[in-house]
């Protein structure tokens, strides 16, 4: 908590600078953007305030997790109007029970909301109410209503915004809420009447977005539900924001259940699908939450009434706390019950590639792969067990398939590394060592590298990966970088 509680205090310390350097700029461009806060303005703050969270909070990349959300989210946006910007999706490692959207279409999901909700479709439903947030430029149009207030007004009520949404705790709302209300002064009122007006609008169109993806429309108010009941197990600031804000739950919840008794028998009569819902909570909670709170959730549920997915989580969380032998037993009951669950033969044979026994690992992996040729986890286990015995072509071979799949992980990109300098190919191995760092966030060892590579390179091919390398690395105009050479 620590941890995160400082990566949430420097993410703010970095919204405050950028809001200043965006807003506070020459008279024409302000009044530009005071007249009328543009589409392109949207995509450039969206654009850079995805950056800062890249760089500061704890990113899921795991493939599977990211991946399931990425296409839940496409799930329900492909029913909003047509947008002048992409949506994208990032799941944010964090306890909390949020989802937020921010202008340009970006969009952040909470493992804490995933692990919470009890469906598929609850979780649908949130993403539905950030997406009409979106479709309805909410944010840009609360911008431009607020160019009355002063602009250091605007920064800090931004900025506790954030702070609230990023849930990181107690004190860290307490801090939020003094940045904000400090900052609201006389337009306190006047904004809360618009964010109210706001999640109401947010609410009736998100279900219908919900209802126009296949999903039945009162897992919006079971989920409100589940929050309601969370409410008195966490502090608020894990409550959603769009959920703690006027107008209250039960009157949201009270609404929504008036416009259920309206809507067309059939939508309610909908079933749930939740065979990758519950295997992506199955992966949060073993491998992302605490080792003891893991466990504690596995071992209150009788051994009679365990499904393969809870042994397999209990397998994932015995083999991170060493308990070998206890895994073991789980993965094979995990498998006993579904042998044929691709999710389950990858993750035994993670565990074994662990503990070194390649020779069970490699069978597990390949036969998952051989099921699922889009699992990137088994291919990249594949590629390391190729690595470990030496075979290094095929191993380099097969960690580049895994990383043009997976472009922006570090551990990828490391390993990759790692392979080419054991096989004698420095210049590769330095340039995928210098990206390693540079998604790892470590700006001085991935310029380490890159001097490295500098040094290394011979032929036309180098010299133009090294240009894309560095462009990776700065990506600057060119004219910018030459001044900063002149300054020096």
């Amino acid at each position: 908590m620590p941890r995160r509680n400082k990566a949430i205090i420097q993410l703010t310390a970095l919204i405050l600078i950028f809001f200043f350097s965006f807003w506070i700029t020459p008279q024409a461009t302000a009044n530009s953007l005071f007249g009328s806060f543009t589409v392109k303005d949207e995509i450039k703050l969206g654009k850079e305030f995805d950056r800062m969270v890249r760089s500061r909070l704890p990113i899921i990349l795991d493939p599977q997790i990211d991946g399931y959300v990425k296409k839940l989210v496409a799930r329900v946006a492909e029913h909003i109007p047509p947008q002048p910007f992409p949506i994208k999706a990032t799941v944010i490692r964090s306890n909390s029970m949020n989802a937020f959207a921010v202008p340009g279409g970006y969009v952040y999901v909470y493992t804490g909301l995933i692990l919470n909700m009890k469906h598929e479709s609850e979780l649908a439903a949130v993403i539905g109410h950030e997406l009409a947030h979106v479709s309805l430029r909410h944010v840009a149009r609360r911008m431009e209503q607020m160019q009355l207030v002063s602009i250091a007004s605007m920064i800090g009520t931004l900025a506790g915004m954030m702070l609230g949404m990023a849930g990181g705790g107690s004190n860290m709302s307490n801090l939020g809420s003094a940045i904000a209300m400090g900052s609201m002064g006389g337009a306190q009122s006047a904004y809360l009447n618009y964010t109210q007006e706001n999640e109401r609008e947010a609410d009736h169109l998100g279900m219908n977005y919900l209802v126009a993806a296949g999903y039945n429309p009162e897992s919006m108010v079971d989920g409100f539900k589940v929050m309601k009941q969370r409410q008195w197990h966490m502090s608020n600031t894990n409550i959603p924001t769009y959920l703690s804000t006027h107008p209250g739950l039960d009157a949201r919840i009270g609404y929504l259940q008036e416009r259920l008794k309206r809507m067309p028998p059939e939508y309610t009569k909908r079933r749930d699908d939740d065979a990758d819902f519950l295997k992506v909570q199955t992966l949060i909670r073993a491998r992302l939450t605490a080792t003891d709170v893991g466990l504690a959730y596995y071992h209150a549920i009788p051994e009679n009434k365990r499904t393969c997915l809870d042994h397999l989580g209990l397998g994932i969380l015995y083999s991170r706390t060493k308990q070998n032998k206890n895994a073991a037993s789980e993965f094979s009951k995990a498998r006993e019950l579904c042998p044929t669950e691709t999710l389950i033969l990858r993750e035994e044979g993670r565990f074994y590639f662990t503990i070194g026994q390649m020779d069970k690992a490699s069978p597990l992996l390949r036969e998952a792969y051989l099921r699922d040729p889009t699992d990137v986890m088994a291919l990249f286990f594949i590629a390391r067990i190729e690595g470990a015995r030496k075979n290094y072509k095929q191993a380099i071979l097969t960690m580049r398939r895994v990383a043009e799949m997976v472009p922006h992980d570090q551990e990828i990109h490391y390993h990759l590394g790692r392979m080419l300098g054991e096989s004698g190919h420095y210049f590769q191995a330095h340039a995928q060592l210098a990206y390693a760092a540079l998604y790892g966030n470590n700006p001085k060892q991935a310029q380490f590298h890159l001097r490295k590579a500098e040094g290394l390179a011979k032929t036309q091919k180098q010299r133009e990966e090294l240009e894309k390398l560095q462009q990776a690395i700065d990506p600057r105009p060119q004219d910018e970088k030459n001044d900063k050479k002149q300054d020096k």
